[in-house]
């Protein structure tokens, strides 16, 4: 088996992959808060860790990948201030929290599809996973990590003396830099809440009876609830964003680690913000998202997103302009032209096979690997070599190649024979019968074009 080596950000460098189980993999991933659509850089996200799941099964291991929807719990602000997110988009459509947060986790499959991003294993939500919450806080009470305030129970950071392992963050900078508390019952400004009380005399849609009165989890709490519930109290892999960094997967092991006293996870990896003009991160908070309907109201093929997510590596920003996503969509249509005239894949290229598996096991290289595709495909290899190659590689690649190929069947009888005739021709330099093939084709309605990338056809019309 090909070593497959990860970029850990609990190291900060990259490591040999080595799972718990030798032919399993347990992976979690950070998912949506459910109060209003994905936007493009969320997605980004998502195609990351797709990515990284299809490279783990390329490398023969079995995945079980469990996803969270937070619909309760996810305040406006990550200092646990503010209203809750689906409560207050509720409050804003006239609609229900349940109503909103079932419509959106929809629309957030609905989105995942069309980019060909698999489901995930598990697919668990936050308010069917109250119970384990309850019970993981009740254990931290329990070994003395909690302390109650007039707003809820609170995890005491001080308590965990490795608290900064993930982020490296200077904890006693930031009682320094601190703004003033919303909460001056707080010990610690990076002192996190795991079960917030419902405020006196208000009544929420979403809130459960628990030991420390009538509230909700609060973010961070189920993250390490149902992962250790699926996955175990150690797993392999947990991903997200690099803004989760800090906060979000600090805490998350924090909690986790002060409960077990095991190690919590092995490998973290964190794909980068998709940013806009001036390297301004794409964000719901800044009004400056843009979702994939956009893109296909615009005219884009959603997999001409994935394609250009392709392009960048995880852990590099990627610029977005209309101009970028248009190239990627140019690209595409290049590769799904001269795949739809190659034949029957028969036996794959060894060579490049190699390297490409090389490129994703090296930290999930995709833009090198990328890079080999086009070589592959502009190769003098045969073409039926090429596309039993290519079609390994679309399990990681995701692009939907083999619905290209299909798509050939759309060519007049006889014109699929004519232009595998004129590939070899054209190979053997004999450019009159070349010319005369083309001009045999354009009276089917086929248009072929001779590039440097090769040759694409398009029905007339």
């Amino acid at each position: 088996m090909q070593e497959l080596f990860l970029f850990n950000t609990l190291s900060r460098k990259k490591e040999e992959f080595n799972p718990i189980h030798p032919a399993r993999v347990g992976m979690y991933v950070c998912g949506p808060t459910v109060y209003n659509y994905a936007h493009i850089g969320n997605l980004r996200s998502y195609i990351f860790e797709d990515i990284l799941r299809r490279i783990l099964a390329y490398n023969k291991y079995q995945v079980k990948q469990v996803m969270n929807v937070t619909d309760v719990g996810h305040l406006t602000s990550d200092a646990n201030t503010g209203d809750d997110k689906v409560e207050m988009e509720a409050k804003k459509e006239g609609k229900s929290a349940w109503e909103i947060a079932a419509f959106y986790t929809q629309k957030f499959k609905e989105d995942l599809a069309r980019l060909n991003v698999q489901p995930p294993t598990l697919l668990v939500k936050a308010t069917e996973h109250i119970k384990e919450q309850i019970e993981l806080i009740k254990i931290l009470e329990k070994k003395g990590y909690t302390y109650l305030t007039d707003d809820g129970i609170y995890f005491d950071t001080s308590r965990f003396p490795n608290y900064t392992k993930l982020a490296k963050l200077d904890l006693e900078g930031l009682i320094g830099g601190a703004r003033v508390e919303l909460n001056p019952q707080k010990k610690h400004p990076a002192d996190f809440v795991l079960w917030k009380l419902s405020p006196k005399k208000v009544k929420r849609q979403m809130e459960w009876e628990s030991p420390w009165g009538v509230g909700f989890p609060g973010w961070h709490i189920e993250c390490s609830a149902m992962s250790m519930r699926y996955l175990g109290e150690t797993f392999d892999i947990h991903t997200g964003g690099v803004d989760h960094i800090p906060v979000h997967h600090t805490n998350e092991i924090a909690q986790s680690e002060a409960a077990t006293g095991k190690k919590f996870v092995n490998y973290w990896l964190h794909g980068e913000f998709l940013v806009l003009g001036q390297d301004e991160k794409m964000a719901k908070s800044y009004g400056n998202f843009i979702t994939l309907q956009t893109l296909v109201d615009k005219g884009f093929n959603p997999l001409a997103y994935r394609y250009l997510c392709l392009t960048a590596h995880y852990r590099s920003k990627l610029n977005f302009s209309w101009e970028s996503v248009q190239a990627a969509q140019n690209a595409l249509n290049n590769l799904y032209q001269m795949v739809g005239t190659f034949e029957e894949p028969r036996v794959g290229c060894a060579e490049y096979e190699q390297r490409f598996l090389e490129a994703v096991n090296d930290d999930l290289d995709m833009p090198k690997a990328l890079v080999i595709v086009w070589e592959l495909v502009k190769s003098d290899q045969p073409s039926s070599a090429k596309m039993a190659s290519l079609k390994k590689f679309d399990q990681v690649l995701g692009l939907d190649l083999q619905k290209a190929r299909a798509e050939r069947l759309e060519l007049p009888p006889g014109a699929q024979e004519l232009l595998s005739a004129r590939e070899k021709a054209r190979k053997a330099k004999d450019w009159a019968k070349s010319d005369q093939l083309r001009e045999k084709l354009l009276t089917m309605g086929v248009e072929v074009e001779d590039g440097p990338i090769g040759t694409r056809w398009k029905i007339m019309g």
